[in-house]
C-alpha cells in the first residue's frame, strides 16, 4: 500500500517529525502532571494544618504556664490555675492539667483539629539558682 500523496513513506520520515497518532500527547502529559500536583497538594494541606495547630497548642501551653507562674509569684492577682485556664482558652486550647509547686507551674493543654486531639505541656517559674 502506498502513502498518500504529499507525505513521505515511513522509511523516509524526517527525524523528529510527529505522526498523526502522536499529536496531542504532550497536552495529555501536561494534564496528567497537573492532576498529580493537585492531588499531592490536596493531600498535604490537612497535614500542614495539623502541624500548624500543634505549634499553636504549644504556644497556648507556654502562655498558660506563664500566666499561672505570674499569679503564683504574686505578680498578678488571682488563682494560678484559673489564670492558666483563661490564657489557654484565649489561645484556642483547653486546660487539661495544672499543678503549682511553690512558684513553679506545670500545665497541659489540648486542642482538637480535624478530628485529632493535640496536646502540649509546659512549665514556667523563676530561673534555677
Amino acid at each position: 500500500m502506498r502513502a498518500p500523496a504529499g507525505s513521505p513513506p515511513d522509511r523516509e520520515r524526517r527525524p523528529g517529525a510527529v505522526s498523526a497518532q502522536e499529536r496531542g500527547s504532550g497536552s495529555v502529559l501536561a494534564v496528567g502532571i497537573l492532576g498529580a500536583v493537585l492531588v499531592a497538594t490536596a493531600l498535604m494541606l490537612p497535614l500542614l494544618a495539623v502541624l500548624a495547630a500543634g505549634q499553636a497548642a504549644r504556644g497556648a501551653a507556654d502562655a498558660a504556664a506563664l500566666a499561672a507562674a505570674d499569679t503564683a509569684s504574686g505578680l498578678e492577682a488571682g488563682v494560678p490555675c484559673g489564670s492558666a485556664a483563661t490564657a489557654a482558652t484565649l489561645n484556642g486550647a483547653a486546660l487539661t492539667e495544672c499543678t503549682v509547686h511553690g512558684l513553679i507551674a506545670s500545665v497541659a493543654v489540648a486542642r482538637t483539629v480535624l478530628g485529632f486531639e493535640l496536646g502540649a505541656r509546659a512549665k514556667a517559674g523563676p530561673p534555677p539558682r
